[in-house]
């Protein structure tokens, strides 16, 4: 007698760790996408909106406060429902924001719409490093986090280029029609291929006091704390460049042609920083690399400062040395967020929002204010860089008890 069989589906191949970097870093990319696009058209678009001066850096710096104050509600809420829900939503609200910001009426209109659309769509970044902490910890985590960065700081050097291309067949307002389609893309392939990967024993409930308790145990501990006051301050330098950097090559080195190449090199130099640390940090230690790092980044600091003062400061100085502590910047974040994530496996959605706010938020002020601080010179990029430099190492010296190139995670717990 004959036996009918069903046809066996194939199982679908799990989600290995190169697609779930690739699937990260193009997720935080998003983010990158949504602020650095713009910056070629920002002429055109205060032009078209009736902004003047530097009021136009608004545009870049309410997506970068709104989104850091959101990156406080997402991590409690993944730590309940999971990363993935969540995850989507934010996807799904980046979407729907960016199509709002491209039928803007007005300038008043589209900050507010950036306001919302940062503030909604934070945990496109805060999540990440939470959905791999779930799955590595220690110096793994740091040599995964600065392989996402490499990906992730790709769109950044080319974003500008592509508004660019945007701008010759369109205007402003397409730059964000073509976010909200890579936010389609990017959503499908969360939703296809992204599988829970918070456990059930880790489930937090959600209560005000649970939540701030473990925000605060995230924020509490010295040995991690001057690690994230420490990368927001270095960071804020980086967004005031960000903010003003359309007007300080344009208008100070009159090189606004070449923009977007200009921006590519510096931001190119970050994922190459962020490529070679993923080949060193296991090997030399979380802790080594970036506390090497931000002797450099004082030091080529100290040099920008020297020349901003300078009369005659040319784009072919000021770019190495931009380029060169932006690089450097490559060694220091990813690193930083893996020694402050590291004892928080338990919470990691939590630990993940709370240094997440902290960053962004104090990020995002001072690169405000240093970017509307522009005076046609790069000599207040030039002393922020020094001194966030010189801030964050105290900071770091003080986590570390004063002791500085401390062995690695794995070394520690082989002792």
């Amino acid at each position: 007698m004959a036996t009918s069989l069903a046809p066996v589906t194939p199982a679908r191949k799990a989600l290995g760790e190169t697609e779930l970097m690739w699937m990260m870093a193009l997720l935080m990319a998003l983010n990158a996408f949504g602020i650095d696009a713009i910056l070629p058209a920002l002429d055109a678009l205060a032009a078209d909106l009736s902004v003047s001066g530097n009021d136009r850096q608004f545009v870049v710096g309410i997506y970068l406060l709104a989104g850091g104050i959101g990156s406080l509600v997402p991590g409690a809420l993944a730590d309940r429902f999971g990363r993935r829900p969540i995850l989507l939503g934010s996807v799904a609200v980046y979407v729907a924001l960016s199509l709002l910001c491209a039928l803007a009426p007005s300038y008043d209109a589209l900050i507010a719409l950036r306001a919302v659309q940062g503030f909604f769509a934070a945990g496109i970044v805060a999540l990440p490093p939470a959905i791999i902490r779930d799955r590595v910890g220690g110096d793994r985590m740091a040599r995964m986090m600065s392989l996402i960065f490499v990906i992730f700081l790709m769109v950044p050097a080319v974003a500008p280029s592509i508004g660019e291309a945007i701008l010759q067949v369109g205007n402003w307002r397409a730059i964000f029609g073509a976010g909200a389609v890579l936010g389609v893309v990017m959503g499908l392939w969360v939703f296809v291929r992204l599988p829970e990967s918070l456990s059930e024993a880790n489930r937090q409930p959600i209560r005000p006091r649970t939540i701030a308790a473990n925000m605060g145990r995230a924020l509490a501990l010295p040995s991690t704390a001057g690690y994230v006051i420490g990368s927001a301050l270095v960071f804020g330098a980086l967004f005031g460049f960000i903010n003003s950097s359309q007007q300080l090559i344009t208008e100070t080195f009159g090189a606004g042609d070449i923009f977007p190449m200009v921006f590519a090199i510096c931001a190119g130099s970050m994922a190459l920083a962020s490529w070679s640390n993923s080949r060193i940090v296991e090997r030399f230690g979380a802790r080594r690399v970036s506390h090497s790092a931000l002797f450099a980044f004082i030091a080529v600091s100290a040099a920008q400062v020297m020349f901003a003062f300078q009369p005659d400061e040319s784009l072919w100085v000021f770019v190495p040395l931009m380029a060169i502590n932006m690089a450097l910047l490559g060694f220091i974040g990813s690193n930083f967020g893996a020694v402050a994530m590291n004892p928080f496996f338990a919470i990691a959605g939590a630990a993940s929002s709370a240094h997440g706010f902290v960053r962004m938020t104090t990020a995002a002020l001072l690169g405000g204010a240093i970017g509307y601080a522009y005076d046609g010179t790069a000599r207040p990029l030039a002393l922020a860089l020094l001194a966030s430099g010189l801030t964050c190492l105290v900071l770091v010296l003080w986590s570390e008890k004063g002791r500085l190139f401390g062995p690695s995670d794995a070394e520690l717990g082989a002792h």
